[in-house]
C-alpha cells in the first residue's frame, strides 16, 4: 500500500513541470509581446515626434507667408495712395498751367499800365526826395533849437541851485528868528506875569476888608451882589466905589507897564442857574451877564481906564465854578472876573 501511494504521488506530481513549462513560456511570449509593444511605441513616438516637427515648421512659414501677404497688400494700397496723389498734382499742375497761361496772355496787355506806374511812382519819388530834404533841414533846425534849451535849462538848474542854498540861508535865518521871538514872547510873559502880580498885589491891599472879593488863579473875582442890585445891571454905589479903586489901580499900573507889552483887562460876567422869566429887561442869563461885564467896563473907561486897554464877555451860567443847585452855589456862581492878560 506504501508503494501504491508512492507511484501515485509520482503520477501527480508529474503534472507540475509541464505546467510550470508552460507558464514559462507564456511569461516569455508575454515578455515579448511588451517588448515588441514599447519598441513599437517608441518608434511610433519618434514618427509622431518628427512629424509634429515638420508641421511646426510648417505653420511657421505659414505665418511668414501671411505676413509676407499682408505687407504685400499694405504696399499696394501705399502704392496706389501715391499713385492717388501723383494723379491730384498733375491734375493741380494742370490747373495752374492754365492759370499762368491765362495770367501770361493778360499781362502782355497790363504791361504798358504798369510801365506808366512806375514813371508815376518814380515822380513820387522824387517829390518825397525833395519832402525829405526840406525835413533834414527842419530836423537840423530842431536840434539846434534843443540845443538851445538844454543851455537854458542848465542855467535854470544853476539859478535853483543857487536859490536852493539860499533858501538854506533864509531858513536858518527864520529858525534864529524864531529862536529870538520865543525868547521876546516869554520875557514879554514874564514881565506880563510880573505886572500882574503887581496888579493882584495892589489890589489886595485896596480891596482885602472885603469878603465877596477873592483870587482865584490869576483871576479877581467879585460877587455880583457887591457890584449890581438882584437881576439888574446898573453899578450900585458900593459897586461904583470898589470899581473906583479898581480903575485907581489900573491907572497906576498902565504907566508903568512898558507901551510894547499889549495888555487888556478882561471882565467877565457869570450868573447862576436860575433863569430869567424873559419878560424883563433881559431875556436870558446870556443878556444878563454880558450886561453887568459892559457896565463895569463903561464905568471904568469913564474913569479914564483907555477902552482899547479893556474886553468885556459874558457866559451866562454856563461857567461855574462851584457845582449845585442851592443857594450857596448859586450866590458863588454870580460873580465879575478880572483878569489881566494880553491881547
Amino acid at each position: 500500500m506504501a508503494l501504491a501511494r508512492n507511484r501515485r504521488s509520482q503520477r501527480a506530481v508529474d503534472y507540475w513541470p509541464g505546467f510550470v513549462d508552460a507558464l514559462s513560456t507564456l511569461l516569455l511570449a508575454i515578455m515579448f509581446l511588451l517588448t515588441v509593444f514599447v519598441l513599437a511605441q517608441f518608434f511610433l513616438s519618434r514618427e509622431i515626434s518628427g512629424k509634429d516637427d515638420v508641421l511646426n515648421r510648417l505653420t511657421s512659414q505659414i505665418n511668414e507667408l501671411t505676413q509676407l501677404l499682408a505687407l504685400e497688400k499694405s504696399g499696394k494700397q501705399d502704392l496706389e495712395d501715391a499713385l492717388a496723389n501723383l494723379q491730384a498734382s498733375l491734375a493741380q499742375s494742370e490747373s495752374d498751367r492754365t492759370r499762368l497761361q491765362q495770367l501770361l496772355d493778360s499781362g502782355a496787355g497790363a504791361s504798358d499800365a504798369a510801365n506808366a506806374r512806375v514813371t508815376t511812382l518814380e515822380g513820387e519819388l522824387d517829390s518825397e526826395k525833395q519832402v525829405s530834404a526840406r525835413a533834414m533841414s527842419q530836423i537840423e533846425l530842431l536840434n539846434q533849437q534843443i540845443a538851445a534849451l538844454r543851455s537854458q535849462i542848465a542855467a535854470v538848474e544853476e539859478a535853483l541851485q543857487a536859490s536852493e542854498a539860499k533858501d538854506k540861508s533864509s531858513q536858518a535865518k527864520i529858525a534864529d528868528l524864531g529862536r529870538r521871538l520865543n525868547v521876546a514872547l516869554a520875557q514879554r510873559v514874564q514881565e506880563l506875569n510880573r505886572y500882574r502880580s503887581d496888579f493882584f498885589g495892589r489890589l489886595r491891599e485896596i480891596l482885602s476888608d472885603r469878603e465877596n472879593i477873592r483870587i482865584v488863579g490869576d483871576r479877581f473875582v467879585f460877587q455880583s451882589e457887591v457890584l449890581f442890585p438882584s437881576g439888574g445891571s446898573d453899578l450900585n454905589e458900593a459897586g461904583q466905589a470898589e470899581m473906583g479903586k479898581l480903575a485907581t489901580a489900573l491907572l497906576d499900573l498902565a504907566r508903568e507897564i512898558p507901551s510894547e507889552i499889549n495888555w487888556v483887562l478882561r471882565v467877565d460876567g457869570h450868573t447862576d442857574n436860575v433863569p430869567l422869566s424873559g419878560t424883563g429887561r433881559y431875556r436870558d442869563n446870556w443878556e444878563l451877564s454880558s450886561a453887568r461885564a459892559t457896565s463895569v467896563v463903561k464905568f471904568l473907561i469913564s474913569r479914564g481906564v483907555p477902552a482899547n486897554r479893556l474886553v468885556a464877555a459874558g457866559f451866562g451860567e454856563f461857567q461855574p465854578i462851584t457845582e449845585g443847585s442851592d443857594d450857596a452855589a448859586r450866590a458863588t456862581n454870580r460873580r465879575i472876573e478880572l483878569k489881566l492878560t494880553e491881547r
